[in-house]
């Protein structure tokens, strides 16, 4: 019995309850949900916010919180799932919260029965949350207040209207808003890093390669495709004064050369390993040269000066754009693809692999705690897995600068900022949802100055006109600011468009349907959160 090997171990309960999201977004995002506390600002019907929670707290968020000043009434009961005929008279923040954390034991709730104006004139409101999402209706000026809170404490704001059939949600994030973990393809991570190798792949290459055109057949058919590619680049470069293969035409020569060294006498019938070599060529014979996206995170202001208040993603960035300086190419990631070889031999391989990025690691932590000390950073210091993860995605980080939301003032205006032109040419599209996005705004406009539109019988009519009339002037503004003309047709079809869709908007009269509003959480958790 001592002799026999220890059992395997199957999952964990916490592995099998979240299979399937971790295996579409891995450990790492799924710490990241657990670790995140998000704020709802829950108004009007209150179903669009709860089911957009809903979706997050089935995953396994770490914690919500529910700020809803809202008394349940019979209207609750009529439109709203999470509420019963005993909550009447109750607390809706309250008893949607506790009905939400029955769905996951594992997240943590709690709410705020606070309005929405005196909890944001807390100076620090949103400092602990981590996502923040509000639901319409919401005055011009409190929106404007909450994106402020938002941009000072660096969380990404979600804005949610469902009226009817039609939802719409627009994000608004902080001016700088990094991202490390970009889930790229599989493809495009593997950086082999063969125009550029370093000693100890050269010599595992040398090492594998030697006596190549002797050695035994089945020895011949397991060389591992990357020190194949090796060993003909280094007899290319002493036959071409030192130079790779840089042009497509080279490239072609290139790989003829490898498939020419392939033995068609095997016994085996083939030899994968060069099959495998010859197809790698084109897209593994390329500088490892970062893309202009990541060239110009380097250049960033936040990352050209790091200072005490500098968030770990700028330490870092300012770091591996210290290593890139140095050495014209990013950190190592230490990812090998599967190929034909043996067993020994491919974990050697990986081996190289990863020492290689392990000094490169170390070598940029060792960048990065110097930077905390210079600058006086008095935050808890940056761990060791976050400067490894942003290694391994150094290729893929992105950054996406916020900006405001439109937001229509009472006078009727809005500023559409640089992003005009482009939205102007889509207005005319019979395929494009802009007409529909005016429409919310010109319905939010007028739930702002005096009531839900199409709230009453009486004034069906008379809100129909008033949301289609500002839905044209708003139309016609972005038209004016995109320098964008359309003839007489197509104007009438557009304005067409916008009347049927106020129609349809205002008939709605504010209602949430929990079926829309569950399809557009699920929207949103995919979108970003």
């Amino acid at each position: 019995m001592a002799d026999l090997p220890p059992p395997v171990q199957g999952p964990t309960a916490k592995e099998k309850k979240y299979d399937r999201q971790l295996r579409l977004w891995g450990a790492m995002g799924q710490m990241a949900l657990e670790n995140s506390h998000i704020l709802l600002l829950n108004s009007g019907p209150g179903v669009v916010g709860l089911e957009t929670l809903k979706n997050l707290v089935l995953p396994g968020i770490g914690n919500f919180t529910i700020q809803d000043d809202a008394v349940v009434n019979e209207a609750d009961l009529g439109v709203n799932f999470f509420l019963e005929d005993k909550h009447l008279g109750g607390s809706r923040a309250e008893h949607t919260c506790n009905l939400l954390k029955e769905l996951n034991p594992d997240v943590q709730g709690s709410f705020i029965t606070q309005s929405v104006d005196s909890f944001l004139d807390q100076p620090n409101a949103l400092g602990p949350y981590t996502l923040i999402l509000a639901t319409a209706p919401i005055r011009p000026e409190l929106l404007r207040k909450l994106q402020a809170h938002a941009d000072r404490a660096l969380v990404p704001l979600f804005y949610i209207h469902s009226v009817g059939f039609y939802s719409h949600f627009s994000i608004h994030l902080p001016s700088a808003f990094p991202i490390v973990d970009t889930h790229p393809s599989p493809e495009t991570t593997t950086d082999l890093r063969l125009l550029k190798p370093w000693p100890e792949l050269l010599q595992y290459a040398k090492d594998k390669t030697k006596d190549i055109d002797t050695m035994a057949a089945d020895d011949h058919g397991h060389i591992p495709y990357i020190a194949i590619l090796l060993h003909h680049l280094e007899e290319w470069k002493a036959s071409h004064d030192g130079n790779v293969p840089k042009t497509y035409a080279d490239k072609t020569a290139f790989r003829t050369l490898v498939k020419n060294a392939t033995r068609t006498d095997n016994p085996e019938g083939g030899e994968e390993n060069f099959e495998e070599a010859v197809s790698a060529v084109l897209k593994s014979l390329n500088a490892p040269e970062p893309s202009s996206a990541v060239k110009d995170i380097f250049k960033a202001p936040e990352c050209v000066i790091i200072k005490d208040t500098s968030p770990s993603f700028w330490v870092i960035a300012h770091a591996i754009g210290l290593f890139y300086t140095k050495y014209g190419v990013l950190p190592v990631p230490g990812a090998v693809p599967d190929m034909k070889a043996r067993s020994a031999d491919y974990i050697q391989l990986q081996n190289v692999y990863k020492a290689k990025a392990r000094r490169d690691l170390a070598e940029v932590l060792d960048s990065v705690r110097f930077l905390e000390r210079n600058a006086g950073r008095t935050s808890s210091p940056i761990e060791d897995r976050d400067v490894e993860a942003f290694c391994k995605n150094a290729a893929h980080i992105k950054l996406v600068r916020g900006r405001p939301f439109h937001i229509v003032a009472a006078d009727g205006s809005l500023q559409w900022g640089d992003n005009a032109k482009s939205l102007g040419r889509n207005l005319t599209d019979p395929t494009s949802l802009l007409p529909l996005y005016l429409t919310f705004l010109a319905h939010d406009a007028h739930t702002s100055l005096t009531h839900t539109p199409g709230s009453s019988p009486e004034s069906l009519e008379s809100d129909t006109e008033a949301v289609t009339s500002t839905a044209h002037a708003l139309a016609d503004d972005l038209l004016r600011h995109a320098s964008v003309s359309i003839d007489a047709e197509e104007k009438g079809q557009l304005w067409n468009t916008l009347a049927e869709l106020a129609q349809e908007m205002v008939r709605a009269g504010g209602a949430e349907l929990h079926n829309v509003a569950a399809l557009t959480g699920g929207m949103e958790q995919d979108g970003g959160v």
